[in-house]
């Protein structure tokens, strides 16, 4: 099912279409399941990382930068593609049906990038975007501490001013990609005299630093994806603060509310297929006419077909001019929690064989085990369920704040 959305967008499909069947280089799309969600686990992943030094690859990824397809939402004037949420949606669901990746500058374009457009000076965009875009910066987030997480104004890392630069002390945690990257954005309290929410600062440092260390967090399905960083009178100088001293707040909620919806429409796909690898696991198990299994998947596939129409919904208020809102807050509730329930029918379907790793070096979990595993993550990360509950009723139901407890 495709939403009618006018003649100009249906000419823009057609155009992306013929561009990817043009410039895709063969073989490319064999080289990976680009389609897979990183949340069915670390293998697709790990693959995906060892395909990105292809030679194919590289030449998609040249391809994508000469037609400004990486960054694609970002004004043209930063290098961007200048593209709206519905454009950036059609350019998903064309690259899913090529089976093709779209070239992601990760955090570096959905996060600190449209930090610098929003809040840096004329100076910031021209020094740090253009290297975003390139690939030679690939950043990391330092916000959360091991004492502050959901309560993120908390934070007491340390920046203190001397001279033209910044000194940096203090510990990160639960950084994504932290071995991959070369830089990060973080914020440190610069005044600690200030309230809560002030005397934050924003500041974008070389993750390199040999004042920087970090070690890999072993999560409980054997994976290390996060890891926590160790940040030793780390200097950066003060052109790196975005948004001037003691205004990183600001800058840190544009960081944390820049989504526009743009792969609404594809998110549910890879869930869907990820079900169905499911059924066929249940089929092979003889599990498959069990009827509380069937009915178990019933849902699941249910709650599929939800995630599909509301992502087609997304769209729709995108086309009409309307922001998500608080919808990504409904999307990231509904996605984790169902991810959840559907890794616990997996091990159900298991059987007594998901309580037991295979055998081999490092203890390693199954397919469905590192679902179950790794699912419990979800509701977590990216804001808890009970972060993103808030949300709902304050933005979107327009109830009052939940009370708070005073110190």
């Amino acid at each position: 099912m495709e939403l009618d959305l006018g003649p100009e967008i249906a000419e823009f499909r057609a155009s992306t279409r013929s561009w990817i069947d043009e410039h895709a280089p063969p073989g490319l799309a064999e080289k990976a399941d680009w389609n897979a969600s990183y949340t069915t686990g670390g293998y697709s992943a790990r693959r995906r990382i060892e395909a990105m030094i292809s030679a194919e690859y590289s030449e998609w990824e040249n391809a994508c930068l000469e037609a400004r397809l990486i960054c694609p939402g970002w004004p043209t004037e930063y290098g961007g593609g200048g593209l709206d949420a519905v454009r950036i949606a059609i350019l998903n669901e064309e690259l899913h049906r090529a089976g093709l990746p779209r070239v992601s500058r990760g955090m570096g374009e959905s996060l600190s990038g449209p930090s610098i457009i929003v809040h840096g000076t004329p100076e910031q965009q021209a020094h740090f975007l253009p290297k975003i875009i390139s690939g030679e910066d690939d950043y990391c987030q330092g916000f959360s501490e091991p004492g502050s997480g959901s309560d993120l104004a908390s934070l007491s890392t340390k920046g203190v001013v001397d001279g033209d630069e910044i000194v940096i002390t203090g510990q990160k945690v639960w950084t994504s990609g932290a071995s991959l990257a070369n830089r990060m954005f973080l914020l440190v309290r610069t005044d600690p005299d200030a309230e809560k929410h002030a005397g934050i600062s924003y500041v974008l440092i070389d993750f390199t630093d040999p004042a920087i260390t970090f070690r890999p967090i072993k999560q409980m399905s054997g994976a290390s994806g996060f890891a926590e960083d160790f940040l030793d009178g780390v200097r950066a100088p003060l052109f790196n603060v975005i948004g001037g001293l003691n205004n990183g707040w600001k800058v840190a909620m544009t960081t944390l509310g820049y989504e526009r919806g743009g792969s609404a429409t594809i998110q549910h796909l890879a869930y869907e297929r990820e079900f169905w690898e499911l059924v066929e696991h249940a089929r092979k198990r003889g599990v498959a006419s069990d009827p509380v299994i069937r009915q178990k998947l019933a849902w699941a596939y249910s709650q599929v077909q939800i995630m599909r129409f509301s992502g087609l919904r997304v769209l729709a208020g995108l086309a009409a001019g309307r922001e998500p809102g608080a919808a990504n807050s409904v999307s990231k509730l509904y996605w984790s929690e169902y991810h959840k329930k559907l890794g616990e029918i997996a091990i159900e379907i298991e059987g007594a064989d998901g309580l037991i790793r295979p055998e081999g070096d490092d203890y390693p979990v199954s397919f469905w085990q590192n679902t179950f595993l790794s699912s419990r993550s979800g509701t977590i990360y990216s804001g808890t369920s009970e972060i993103q509950r808030n949300i709902i009723s304050e933005r979107a139901l327009g109830l009052p704040k939940e009370p708070r407890a005073r110190a």
